[in-house]
């Protein structure tokens, strides 16, 4: 069975046939998703435990777990009501990690120095908590580099937990790669790692040792080929799979069994989440 380490399944583009969706993802051999808590800002950060409490449980469809995080670009929301909301959700036993969250400087979205204080922020309450978080990273604008003000803020606030996290749609060159294994951190390839002009990213992901990998589908977006521009979907990481298979040289059973183990090593099921 494989896990969709990322997927944002309370996206409105879900909303006529979110069950059928599920059930499509584990009768494709996807046996568990971490649904992710942003929605369209703080006040929708809930959204994700609602769906893994309305799902588990229910035969035919994969086990699903939770995050909660802002996201970037809504940064300028938090407050302190909106740290006290992700802190209570966070302490809800199926909100396994913080996230995602991270630095954006691709797109026009919030200061710079706010989204590092935003992020900051959040990391102190996910270490309150113990849990890991999700890095979404992207950028470099005006001169300004979002993966080594990242490291700057992971190396002065998160390394000394430990207790690491998941590199989310990673699209970084191998350096980042290194350090973000280095600091404990998981891998995560999407869909995008399909794509004609992913070359390089391909190059980097075909260095990766097996037990530093995750696939994921950041599903609604980055289809992989060839639906690419088509609703992404929790079943699609398939193809993520096969195609991590491919550039490391072993069988796509062997990424679906590593993947896992590595999910649940970072996840371990003694923490409360109850049984695989």
């Amino acid at each position: 069975m494989l896990i969709d380490s990322h997927a944002h399944l309370d996206s409105p583009r879900y909303a006529d046939d979110r069950e059928a969706m599920l059930r499509r993802a584990f009768d494709a051999g996807v046996g568990a998703v971490l649904s992710i808590g942003i929605g369209e800002g703080p006040a929708q950060m809930h959204q994700a435990l609602e769906i893994c409490r309305q799902f588990n449980g229910q035969p035919g469809m994969p086990r699903l777990f939770a995050s909660a995080g802002v996201y970037p670009h809504n940064t300028p929301e938090i407050d302190d009501a909106v740290l006290a909301r992700l802190d209570a959700l966070l302490a809800e036993p199926e909100v396994i990690a913080c996230g995602e969250v991270g630095l954006d400087y691709f797109h026009e979205g919030a200061p710079h120095n706010v989204q590092c204080q935003g992020l900051i922020r959040q990391l102190e309450v996910a270490a309150a908590r113990k849990r890991p978080i999700l890095i979404h990273c992207r950028g470099t604008n005006e001169g300004a580099d979002a993966w080594g003000d990242l490291f700057d803020v992971l190396d002065a606030h998160w390394r000394h937990t430990g207790l690491g996290g998941i590199m989310h749609c990673f699209g970084g060159e191998w350096e980042q790669a290194r350090r973000s294994l280095e600091m404990g951190f998981l891998v995560s390839f999407a869909g995008n790692i399909t794509y004609p002009k992913a070359q390089p990213l391909r190059d980097v992901a075909a260095r990766m040792p097996l037990d530093g990998v995750l696939v994921e589908t950041d599903a609604p977006w980055l289809a992989p080929a060839p639906d690419r521009g088509k609703r992404n979907e929790p079943a699609w990481v398939t193809r993520t799979a096969e195609t991590l298979a491919g550039l490391l040289g072993v069988e796509t059973a062997i990424i679906a069994d590593s993947t896992t183990k590595n999910f649940f090593r970072l996840f371990p099921l003694e923490s409360g989440m109850g049984n695989w």
